[in-house]
Protein backbone atom coordinates (compact mmCIF):
# COMPACT_ATOMS: atom_id res chain seq x y z
CA UNK A 1 0.00 0.00 0.00
CA UNK A 2 0.94 3.25 -0.65
CA UNK A 3 1.98 5.90 1.83
CA UNK A 4 0.75 9.07 1.96
CA UNK A 5 2.23 12.54 2.99
CA UNK A 6 0.65 15.39 3.72
CA UNK A 7 2.20 18.61 2.69
CA UNK A 8 1.35 22.13 4.26
CA UNK A 9 3.06 25.27 2.62
CA UNK A 10 1.49 28.45 1.14
CA UNK A 11 4.00 28.92 -1.72
CA UNK A 12 2.49 27.55 -4.95
CA UNK A 13 5.94 26.83 -6.45
CA UNK A 14 7.01 24.65 -3.04
CA UNK A 15 3.83 22.61 -3.49
CA UNK A 16 4.53 21.94 -7.19
CA UNK A 17 7.60 21.19 -6.63
CA UNK A 18 6.64 18.48 -3.65
CA UNK A 19 3.91 17.05 -5.87
CA UNK A 20 6.03 16.25 -9.14
CA UNK A 21 8.81 14.40 -6.87
CA UNK A 22 6.48 12.77 -4.10
CA UNK A 23 4.19 11.90 -6.44
CA UNK A 24 7.04 10.43 -8.73
CA UNK A 25 8.20 8.77 -6.00
CA UNK A 26 5.34 6.32 -5.34
CA UNK A 27 3.31 8.42 -2.34
CA UNK A 28 -0.22 10.19 -2.57
CA UNK A 29 0.19 13.09 -1.72
CA UNK A 30 -2.61 15.66 0.13
CA UNK A 31 -1.84 19.40 0.14
CA UNK A 32 -2.73 22.25 2.97
CA UNK A 33 -2.41 25.62 2.41
CA UNK A 34 -2.76 26.91 5.99
CA UNK A 35 -3.21 25.52 9.67
CA UNK A 36 -6.45 25.23 9.89
CA UNK A 37 -7.25 22.85 6.69
CA UNK A 38 -3.76 21.07 7.65
CA UNK A 39 -5.22 19.93 11.26
CA UNK A 40 -8.41 19.00 9.54
CA UNK A 41 -6.83 17.00 6.73
CA UNK A 42 -4.56 15.16 9.39
CA UNK A 43 -7.24 13.77 11.44
CA UNK A 44 -9.30 12.87 8.92
CA UNK A 45 -6.63 10.97 6.50
CA UNK A 46 -4.03 10.12 8.95
CA UNK A 47 -1.07 10.45 6.82
CA UNK A 48 2.14 8.40 7.48
CA UNK A 49 4.16 11.76 7.26
CA UNK A 50 3.77 15.47 7.10
CA UNK A 51 5.80 17.78 5.55
CA UNK A 52 4.99 21.44 7.69
CA UNK A 53 6.07 25.12 6.65
CA UNK A 54 6.88 27.18 9.63
CA UNK A 55 5.77 30.53 7.83
CA UNK A 56 1.85 29.75 7.17
CA UNK A 57 -0.88 32.27 6.93
CA UNK A 58 -3.39 32.28 10.10
CA UNK A 59 -1.56 29.86 12.02
CA UNK A 60 2.00 29.35 11.87
CA UNK A 61 3.77 25.88 11.63
CA UNK A 62 5.15 25.61 15.20
CA UNK A 63 1.45 26.31 16.69
CA UNK A 64 0.09 23.42 14.27
CA UNK A 65 2.98 21.12 15.52
CA UNK A 66 1.62 22.21 18.89
CA UNK A 67 -1.90 21.22 18.08
CA UNK A 68 -1.13 18.13 16.11
CA UNK A 69 1.45 16.42 18.90
CA UNK A 70 -1.61 17.42 21.43
CA UNK A 71 -4.21 15.65 20.00
CA UNK A 72 -4.24 11.78 20.67
CA UNK A 73 -4.88 10.63 17.16
CA UNK A 74 -2.14 12.89 15.52
CA UNK A 75 0.36 13.10 18.31
CA UNK A 76 1.92 9.47 16.51
CA UNK A 77 2.67 11.33 13.22
CA UNK A 78 5.83 11.94 11.85
CA UNK A 79 6.80 15.63 10.86
CA UNK A 80 9.42 17.37 9.01
CA UNK A 81 9.78 20.67 9.22
CA UNK A 82 10.31 23.09 6.22
CA UNK A 83 11.53 27.05 6.20
CA UNK A 84 13.75 29.25 4.68
CA UNK A 85 14.69 30.10 7.98
CA UNK A 86 17.85 28.54 8.65
CA UNK A 87 18.69 30.05 12.44
CA UNK A 88 19.42 27.61 15.12
CA UNK A 89 17.18 28.76 17.40
CA UNK A 90 14.15 28.13 14.72
CA UNK A 91 15.24 24.62 14.47
CA UNK A 92 15.77 24.00 18.25
CA UNK A 93 12.20 25.17 18.27
CA UNK A 94 10.76 22.60 16.27
CA UNK A 95 12.31 19.49 17.45
CA UNK A 96 11.44 20.86 21.37
CA UNK A 97 7.93 20.75 19.73
CA UNK A 98 8.11 17.49 18.93
CA UNK A 99 9.06 17.72 15.01
CA UNK A 100 11.09 14.47 13.64
CA UNK A 101 13.36 16.48 11.65
CA UNK A 102 14.07 19.83 9.75
CA UNK A 103 14.84 21.31 6.57
CA UNK A 104 15.72 24.49 5.46
CA UNK A 105 14.69 26.05 2.07
CA UNK A 106 15.48 25.69 -0.77
CA UNK A 107 16.21 22.30 -0.24
CA UNK A 108 17.31 19.14 -2.64
CA UNK A 109 14.62 16.78 -3.31
CA UNK A 110 16.61 13.77 -3.50
CA UNK A 111 17.64 14.79 0.00
CA UNK A 112 14.29 15.07 1.04
CA UNK A 113 13.44 12.01 -0.48
CA UNK A 114 16.02 10.08 1.87
CA UNK A 115 14.85 12.34 4.95
CA UNK A 116 11.10 11.07 4.29
CA UNK A 117 12.26 7.36 4.07
CA UNK A 118 14.86 7.84 7.05
CA UNK A 119 11.67 9.49 9.28
CA UNK A 120 9.17 6.96 8.15
CA UNK A 121 11.22 3.74 8.55
CA UNK A 122 12.60 5.64 12.25
CA UNK A 123 8.41 5.36 13.24
CA UNK A 124 7.74 2.02 12.02
CA UNK A 125 10.66 0.78 13.89
CA UNK A 126 9.79 2.93 17.29
CA UNK A 127 5.75 2.63 16.79
CA UNK A 128 4.43 1.17 20.01
CA UNK A 129 1.99 -1.66 19.83
CA UNK A 130 -1.47 -0.48 19.92
CA UNK A 131 -4.63 -3.05 20.37
CA UNK A 132 -7.70 -1.25 18.64
CA UNK A 133 -11.11 -2.83 18.67
CA UNK A 134 -13.73 -0.74 17.53
CA UNK A 135 -14.01 2.94 19.30
CA UNK A 136 -11.53 1.65 21.82
CA UNK A 137 -7.65 2.10 21.13
CA UNK A 138 -5.27 0.52 23.49
CA UNK A 139 -1.43 1.97 23.65
CA UNK A 140 0.64 -0.97 25.88
CA UNK A 141 3.45 0.77 25.51
CA UNK A 142 2.39 4.31 27.24
CA UNK A 143 -0.28 2.36 29.40
CA UNK A 144 -2.83 4.57 28.12
CA UNK A 145 -6.40 3.10 26.01
CA UNK A 146 -8.72 5.93 24.42
CA UNK A 147 -12.92 5.60 23.46
CA UNK A 148 -13.45 7.96 20.55
CA UNK A 149 -9.57 9.36 20.66
CA UNK A 150 -10.20 10.81 24.16
CA UNK A 151 -7.56 8.86 26.95
CA UNK A 152 -9.52 7.45 29.29
CA UNK A 153 -8.60 8.19 33.07
CA UNK A 154 -8.32 4.54 33.88
CA UNK A 155 -5.98 2.79 37.08
CA UNK A 156 -3.26 0.50 36.32
CA UNK A 157 -6.00 -2.68 37.48
CA UNK A 158 -8.25 -1.06 35.31
CA UNK A 159 -5.84 -0.33 32.53
CA UNK A 160 -4.76 -4.31 32.59
CA UNK A 161 -8.27 -5.68 33.22
CA UNK A 162 -9.44 -3.42 30.03
CA UNK A 163 -6.82 -4.91 27.89
CA UNK A 164 -7.03 -8.60 28.57
CA UNK A 165 -11.07 -8.28 27.79
CA UNK A 166 -10.00 -6.29 24.69
CA UNK A 167 -7.23 -8.95 23.67
CA UNK A 168 -9.56 -11.91 24.29
CA UNK A 169 -12.40 -10.27 22.04
CA UNK A 170 -15.63 -12.19 21.52
CA UNK A 171 -14.16 -14.77 23.94
CA UNK A 172 -15.37 -15.23 28.04
CA UNK A 173 -12.44 -14.42 30.60
CA UNK A 174 -13.40 -16.03 34.25
CA UNK A 175 -12.99 -13.94 36.64
CA UNK A 176 -10.23 -15.71 38.54
CA UNK A 177 -7.96 -15.42 35.22
CA UNK A 178 -8.61 -11.37 35.45
CA UNK A 179 -7.93 -11.67 39.21
CA UNK A 180 -4.59 -12.82 38.39
CA UNK A 181 -3.94 -10.69 35.58
CA UNK A 182 -4.47 -7.68 37.52
CA UNK A 183 -1.51 -8.83 40.25
CA UNK A 184 -0.17 -6.38 42.35
CA UNK A 185 -0.47 -4.65 45.72
CA UNK A 186 -3.69 -3.39 44.95
CA UNK A 187 -5.47 -6.57 44.49
CA UNK A 188 -7.76 -7.27 47.40
CA UNK A 189 -8.91 -11.19 47.91
CA UNK A 190 -11.81 -12.33 46.58
CA UNK A 191 -13.01 -11.99 42.54
CA UNK A 192 -15.72 -9.45 43.58
CA UNK A 193 -12.96 -7.05 43.35
CA UNK A 194 -13.62 -7.94 39.77
CA UNK A 195 -17.21 -6.88 39.30
CA UNK A 196 -16.08 -3.33 41.53
CA UNK A 197 -13.72 -2.71 38.32
CA UNK A 198 -15.35 -3.37 35.91
CA UNK A 199 -18.49 -1.49 36.76
CA UNK A 200 -15.93 1.65 37.54
CA UNK A 201 -14.55 0.46 33.94
CA UNK A 202 -17.72 0.53 31.97
CA UNK A 203 -18.84 3.92 33.91
CA UNK A 204 -15.31 5.65 32.38
CA UNK A 205 -16.36 3.98 28.69
CA UNK A 206 -19.64 5.91 28.88
CA UNK A 207 -21.87 5.21 26.31
CA UNK A 208 -19.09 2.43 25.32
CA UNK A 209 -20.00 0.52 28.56
CA UNK A 210 -21.96 -1.54 27.07
CA UNK A 211 -18.82 -3.41 25.00
CA UNK A 212 -18.07 -5.35 27.77
CA UNK A 213 -20.51 -8.28 28.67
CA UNK A 214 -21.38 -10.01 31.93
CA UNK A 215 -21.78 -13.58 31.17
CA UNK A 216 -23.13 -14.93 34.43
CA UNK A 217 -21.41 -18.10 36.05
CA UNK A 218 -18.10 -17.10 34.16
CA UNK A 219 -17.05 -13.79 33.73
CA UNK A 220 -17.05 -11.21 31.03
CA UNK A 221 -16.35 -10.83 27.92
CA UNK A 222 -15.69 -7.95 25.30
CA UNK A 223 -18.07 -7.80 21.94
CA UNK A 224 -16.43 -4.86 20.65
CA UNK A 225 -15.52 -4.50 16.94
CA UNK A 226 -11.95 -6.11 15.57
Amino acid sequence: MRQTILAVDDETDILRLLRYNLVNAGYVLLEAEDGPEALELARKSSPDLILLDVMLPNMDGNEVLKRLKAAPDTKGIPVIMLTAKGEEIDRVLGLELGADDYIVKPFSPRELLLRIKAVIRKGQEAAPKVVAAGPLSIDTERFAAFADGKRLDLTAAEFRLLLSLVEARGRVVGRETLLRRMGGDEMPAGSRTIDTHIRNIRMKLGAHGGLIETVRGLGYRFIGGG
